[in-house]
């Protein structure tokens, strides 16, 4: 939810990974399952508070992850008319960034940040999208996808600290030329200056990194890996694309 990498590799291909980072006092999600959504076939874990997710992937097409806050940081409301996580769900109700991001009614929903990645048979390579909604305007942009992406949540990094984690993404990748999800992890487990406030795991005295989810696409199959940091518990899914 509030660190996430995208790497592209073979054109239709990518790995997409999520480091989730959350208040200390929050039920730990749900491993990652099969839902229908809409009649579409999405893996996701769950997050017990609101049943909504920060990171999907569709067996159709589409890898969905949210991050806090849009441009810049903002002062939480208290009369939210629907989670964020929710919203990703929604998503799969129209299937289509450039429809959603002119018909849905984010009005009301707190800031956020969303990446969507679009590879299936069909594509020549993957569209990659960002879409940012400030409680003013929704912003979509479509990204090079044969270029390496780093994210960082508003809301818990300074913009200083966000362009010191792109150098060390510039770093990592400057050592790495084959993509591969043991080495992303690696990063996403240990990459940093030694800070427990601003590393890619964190541990601060209210927010922690809580999880780590990596979704590598193939062409034919999906691997999910989720890591459960707080319990301690790693689960792998292998799916099958349509």
């Amino acid at each position: 939810m509030c660190t996430v990498t995208y790497l592209p590799f073979n054109q239709r291909e990518f790995i997409l990974t999520s480091n989730r980072d959350e208040d200390v006092s929050r039920l730990s999600a749900l491993p990652v399952q099969e839902y229908k959504v809409n009649n579409r076939t999405v893996f996701f874990p769950k997050d017990q508070k609101a049943n909504g997710t920060w990171i999907a992937y569709d067996v159709k097409g589409y890898t969905l992850c949210l991050l806090n806050g849009a441009n810049k940081a903002h002062i939480p409301q208290t009369n939210y008319k629907k989670s964020r996580g929710l919203v990703l769900l929604d998503f799969y109700f129209y299937n289509d960034p450039e429809n959603f991001a002119k018909i849905y009614d984010f009005k009301g929903i707190e800031p956020f940040t969303l990446i969507l990645a679009y590879s299936c048979s069909d594509t020549e390579r993957v569209k990659l999208y960002e879409l940012k909604w400030d409680e003013e305007k929704v912003e979509l942009v479509m990204h090079d996808s044969s270029l390496p992406q780093i994210w960082s949540s508003v809301t818990l990094y300074s913009n200083e600290v966000i362009e010191e984690r792109k150098k060390w993404f510039e770093a990592w990748l400057s050592k790495n030329n084959t993509y591969t999800t043991d080495t992303i992890l690696f990063f996403h487990h240990f990459g940093g200056n030694g800070s427990s406030d601003n590393d890619l795991v964190i541990n601060r005295t209210t927010k922690k990194t809580v999880s780590i989810c990596c979704i590598n696409k193939n062409l034919s199959h999906t691997d999910i890996i989720y890591e459960d940091i707080i319990n301690k518990n790693l689960h792998k899914s292998k799916v099958i694309n349509c």
